[in-house]
């Protein structure tokens, strides 16, 4: 397995530092998804401004946490599971919410139809009929928002890839929050 390095301020690239500091300003701390897309500066400010536009999105905190913990789920990533286990908490998102991702059981019926949707985009790789589409605008979602799961697809497809390659270590803070699939 090819070794990555977790950088450091002082290790980064340095087109690479600006961004670190930002992520720390951010996070209050370095993650280490972070600190190992530094070593390609342009991967790096590619998620973080993808972050920030999920961040801005029309979707509020269960929504986006259903979209991100779906991508998460069906990737089987080792460390944005738990990463977004704690996210979702400091959000105030429901933890049944949190758990039922984790656990591939039901949601309620419209965060459910979001799942699904997430689900058909990732595994159809966008391509869809129009009978899902009406199911999920049906649902109570917008034309904006069947967009907006691409947005945030786009992020997890970066964030989960990077860590299959280097095989993230998970932080610290979300340690208790380990996940593996069943």
């Amino acid at each position: 397995m090819t070794d990555f390095t977790l950088h450091t301020q002082d290790s980064a690239p340095q087109e690479a530092k600006n961004l670190l500091q930002a992520s720390e300003k951010s996070f209050g701390m370095i993650p280490n998804l972070h600190a190992v897309m530094a070593e390609a500066p342009g991967l790096l400010e590619g998620y973080q401004a993808l972050h920030r536009l999920v961040l801005e999105s029309s979707f509020n905190n269960e929504e986006k946490t259903v979209v991100w913990q779906t991508v998460n789920v069906e990737h089987e990533c080792h460390y944005c599971v738990p990463a977004h286990t704690g996210i979702a908490h400091s959000m105030k998102v429901d933890e049944s919410i949190t758990e039922a991702l984790r656990n591939k059981t039901e949601l309620p019926a419209k965060l459910e139809a979001l799942r699904e949707f997430t689900l058909e985009v990732v595994r159809n790789r966008g391509n869809m009929d129009d009978a899902k589409v009406s199911a999920f605008l049906d649902a109570g979602f917008t034309k904006r928002q069947v967009l907006e799961v691409i947005l945030v697809v786009s992020q997890k497809v970066m964030s989960n890839y990077v860590n299959h390659l280097a095989e993230t270590p998970i932080d610290e803070p979300f340690k208790k929050f380990e996940w593996s699939p069943k």
